[in-house]
């Protein structure tokens, strides 16, 4: 099952993340080698943990906002180097521990660390490398930027005790999940691309833009996700198509259906969702009822509203190769889903 994008009239050009990687391609190789510097360990399951899911493929983006963000501002020192390998340490960290908490096998088409050294070691690599990360902002010596990750930490780990609370439960509404992802998804992009104006030195409007502009892109690129796991395919996903189903995650596209359909089909999904009945043939009808009611092209109608609200955050900042690059990254995030 497929959904068609449109993006924007006007746009020629196909979305990529091309020009973002161009741009920050000199900076990222000294992002790289510093992960790997920092994920180093005399324990030897340490870094042989870590790289497992470093080197697993993502595109990084994260990372990559912050070193653009500090840039388009004219930023020349090398401080936003380690406060990028922290938001990539942050985000590494909170994969090792969602994949324990999910129980997921696949990560990026690859096993999960859980699955080949266990949930206890992936739970303390990840601690390991969550204090890596703020001793990094630490040497960076801004306590402003060094709020906003410590805060953006807090609310992920938030997140996920939410995701928890709302698990298998069908009553949850559509204000939950944003709540959810918002706090799992989007924090992180938000403070991944305000700690770039903050190192910087620019201004209280600049930042609040690129604030403004993380969220909404977290809040767009979550909403994708979600979308995919219900109409995109395994090699696209880097993970089982329906795995949120299977692990009865309460995700946009399921609420819409849920609210959408009848007594009969609620009843399917309270049996499927919270009574773990979760088979490929149920998976096969929780597909066709998501594409009854609406759920995949209104949850990526979602998501171009969140898109166009991180576009207009960026719209009076001057006009540059790293605001062009950032705003082509907003089109790519939606169309994953063809």
């Amino acid at each position: 099952m497929g959904v068609v994008i449109p993006l924007e009239e006007g746009k020629n050009k196909q979305a990529s993340v091309k020009p973002l990687v161009d741009l920050t391609r000199a900076d990222m190789e000294r992002v790289n080698q510093l992960i790997l510097s920092k994920a180093g360990s005399d324990v030897q399951m340490i870094p042989e943990v870590a790289n497992h899911l470093i080197s697993s493929g993502g595109k990084r983006l994260r990372p990559m906002l912050t070193l653009a963000a500090a840039a388009m501002f004219g930023y020349q020192g090398d401080q936003h180097v380690k406060l990028a390998t922290s938001v990539e340490f942050m985000h590494t960290a909170t994969l090792l521990h969602d994949d324990v908490v999910d129980e997921s096998d696949l990560r990026r088409g690859k096993s999960t660390a859980r699955t080949i050294w266990g949930n206890q070691a992936s739970v303390l690599v990840g601690d390991f490398l969550l204090g890596q990360a703020f001793k990094m902002m630490v040497e960076v010596g801004s306590l402003e930027a060094l709020d906003v990750l410590s805060t953006a930490a807090t609310v992920i780990a938030e997140g996920e005790v939410l995701q928890l609370a709302v698990a298998k439960n069908m009553e949850t509404t559509e204000d939950d999940y944003l709540q959810v992802i918002r706090a799992k998804t989007a924090a992180l992009f938000a403070a991944a691309a305000e700690v770039g104006p903050i190192v910087a030195n620019a201004g209280r409007a600049e930042r609040n833009a690129l604030k403004s502009y993380g969220m909404n892109l977290g809040l767009a690129f979550q909403l994708v996700d979600d979308a995919l796991d219900y109409g995109g395919k395994a090699a696209d996903l880097g993970k089982n198509t329906g795995d949120d189903f299977r692990e009865g995650k309460i995700t946009l596209p399921v609420i819409l259906a849920w609210r959408r359909g009848t007594a009969e089909d609620r009843a399917f999904w309270r049996e499927a969702i919270e009574g773990g009945a979760s088979d490929d043939a149920n998976l096969e009808r929780a597909l066709a009822l998501i594409a009854r009611y609406g759920g995949l092209a209104d949850t990526i109608a979602r998501a171009q509203h969140y898109g166009t609200i991180a576009r207009d955050a960026l719209a009076p900042l001057p006009e540059t190769p790293w605001k062009e690059a950032l705003l082509d990254v907003i089109d790519f995030c939606i169309s994953r889903v063809n």
